[in-house]
């Protein structure tokens, strides 16, 4: 059987890589496996490409290197030579045989976008599915695509503390932007776009609540209210003012700040019950939504508390 899927172990094969690159994958369209791969290499194995699997899906490449002279093949056929600039994007439709002469070195992050999820984003607008993406093979200036490369960047350098959440949020909002972008694709009016009733919120804050780890995916919490994953995002925002990653983020930090209050666990045991993947997460994080460490916040509450006895 045939292998799909232009991500993690399969895009290094075809990039000769030494090792299987890093990879973010969510299934919160249709269970549509989507997914972001970071691929480098300074001294690569020259000659071409090698090839994927002809399937119905799409690579959008965020290039992170300049590339001068790219030799770019589709259907065995030499289709043209560019150079391309550090900071672009490029599509690829699987379907052709996309292919390049590697003869120098390169980076770039590759999202893969199959037409199951392009397919399911439609489906839940309750709009017209696109025919194709435009895969011209020109780079485009797209500001949003390099956003979302930067943002995941971090998570694929650390995939231990990389929030579940936080991937299926970007990644949705990556596939509705391409689809709009190079596929024309309109989302539908849905006929509430109001925050959500009472008792989902609080369904969805008990769910989120009891996985501080953020492993479970929108995609799980969004179906028991009955809700699309896009609209369970913005009604979940507009009820709390926060994206459901980072409402858990700022849940995260208030859980530490009541662990901190008391004098016996250690930082490190709280990161780990407040549910970041260690220390150093847990200072980083903290830091950012306080504006203090950790440290400092404990021994200013330790003395407060203090003074007031």
């Amino acid at each position: 059987m045939t292998r799909t899927g232009a991500y993690g172990e399969r895009i290094g094969a075809f990039l000769r890589l030494d090792e299987v690159p890093s990879t973010l994958m969510t299934r919160s369209l249709r269970n549509a496996e989507i997914a972001v791969t970071e691929t480098r290499h300074d001294d690569p194995v020259l000659g071409l490409s090698g090839s994927f699997a002809a399937e119905d899906a799409y690579l959008v490449s965020l290039k992170l290197r300049d590339y001068p002279e790219c030799e770019i093949w589709e259907q065995g056929r030499h289709l043209t030579k560019a150079d391309v600039h550090a900071g672009t994007t490029y599509l690829y439709d699987l379907r052709a045989d996309p292919r390049y002469v590697i003869d120098k070195p390169f980076h770039s992050l590759h999202f893969y976008v199959p037409r199951s999820a392009l397919d399911g984003l439609a489906d839940q607008s309750g709009a017209r599915r696109i025919d194709a993406l435009d895969c011209s093979p020109v780079g485009h200036d797209d500001a949003t695509v390099r956003s979302i490369g930067i943002c995941l960047r971090d998570g694929l350098r650390r995939p231990d503390q990389a929030n579940q959440l936080f991937i299926d949020h970007m990644m949705l909002a990556l596939t509705a932007h391409v689809a709009e972008t190079y596929g024309g694709f309109r989302h539908k009016a849905e006929t509430s776009r109001g925050a959500l009733a009472p008792w989902q919120l609080a369904r969805a804050c008990d769910k989120l609540e009891a996985d501080l780890g953020g492993k479970l995916p929108l995609q799980a919490i969004a179906a028991e209210l009955g809700l699309s994953v896009s609209h369970f995002s913005r009604a979940f925002r507009a009820a709390t003012g926060l994206p459901p990653h980072r409402w858990l983020l700022h849940h995260r930090v208030r859980t530490a700040k009541r662990l901190m209050g008391e004098r016996s666990p250690s930082l490190s045991e709280v990161a780990i019950s407040a549910g970041f993947a260690n220390q150093s997460h847990f200072t980083r994080v903290f830091s950012a939504i306080t504006g203090v460490s950790p440290g400092a916040w404990r021994r200013d509450a330790l003395g407060t508390a203090s003074r007031h006895r």
